[in-house]
């Protein structure tokens, strides 16, 4: 299966809150916004930079968007770009949507990552 991938410009960076936590305005802003409360916790992804300095966050991740909208029938789509980087020993985290998938990586993991996906059969728009 060969995808096409777009990244995305922003940092992002994803927090964890306790789990009767409400959405915090900061979590509002544009760009990639990712919502997701389980018994356990609050999870959000979001702009870097929207994120205040005492929020429990992970920063400096770089998204990389799959062409969509994908039908949700369609199997292997993570599996094909999270074997490759599994094999190469990258760090992911997946955010889904109805129409789509995105890939996160470290920033610093990105020039491997974009260069595996690649040698995978990949193809990523929007890098120098």
């Amino acid at each position: 299966m060969n995808i096409t991938l777009s990244l995305l410009p922003d940092k992002l960076a994803i927090c964890r809150l306790p789990p009767d936590t409400g959405i915090p305005k900061w979590a509002s802003g544009g760009g990639i916004l990712s919502i997701t409360r389980t018994n356990d916790e609050l999870s959000i992804v979001c702009a870097e930079a929207d994120v205040p300095e005492e929020v429990r966050s992970d920063r400096g991740w770089r998204c990389l968007q799959v062409a969509g909208p994908l039908d949700l029938a369609l199997t292997g789509v993570l599996a094909s770009l999270a074997n490759p980087l599994a094999a190469a020993r990258i760090n992911i985290f997946a955010v889904s949507t109805f129409d789509t998938d995105y890939l996160l990586v470290k920033e610093e993991n990105l020039a491997r990552s974009i260069d595996v996906l690649i040698r995978s059969g990949h193809r990523v728009n929007g890098i120098e």
